[in-house]
């Protein structure tokens, strides 16, 4: 059914569990699988008195490196076929368009994510991206909370 799949991944233990579904999913239909990692540059310090931008750039750079090292054996030892792709936010360019931009510039037929939780500041700030591509995007989205994979406890 699906072809192409693009993984949005950030490092984060969301985007972990969301790249992991789509491994199996891409294992199961024979797709192949495209994880994308977007170095942002946060302009809100670029202001700051001795703030060097280069640094943190650096730094997402090596995270960004790591995860495709990581997630490529992952992909190799499953047999699914791809590879890590990574794009540079920008003020005219925000995670959300980037992400949509790279699913269609790859002929993705779906988009894999994580989200997190429906409250407060928390939402507001790291499950906008997530929002916005859902309302933005022509292909479907498969959006993975960041509770799934851990145990359920009961209530007794």
């Amino acid at each position: 059914m699906y072809k192409r799949i693009l993984v949005a991944v950030d490092g984060s233990a969301t985007s972990r569990r969301a790249f992991e579904a789509a491994l199996d999913l891409a294992k199961a239909m024979g797709s192949i699988l495209q994880p994308f990692y977007v170095i942002e540059n946060t302009p809100m310090y670029f202001d700051a008195p001795g703030y060097d931008p280069s640094i943190l750039r650096n730094q997402m750079i090596a995270q960004g490196n790591e995860l495709a090292e990581d997630m490529n054996k992952a992909m190799s030892a499953h047999g699914v076929q791809g590879g890590m792709v990574t794009g540079e936010a920008s003020s005219l360019d925000d995670v959300p368009t980037l992400v949509l931009d790279a699913a269609k510039a790859q002929g993705a037929d779906l988009i894999v994510m994580g989200t997190h939780g429906r409250r407060g500041f928390q939402r507001l700030i790291l499950g906008s991206v997530a929002e916005r591509c859902v309302r933005q995007s022509t292909l479907p989205v498969l959006l993975i909370p960041s509770a799934a994979g851990t145990p359920e406890t009961d209530a007794e």
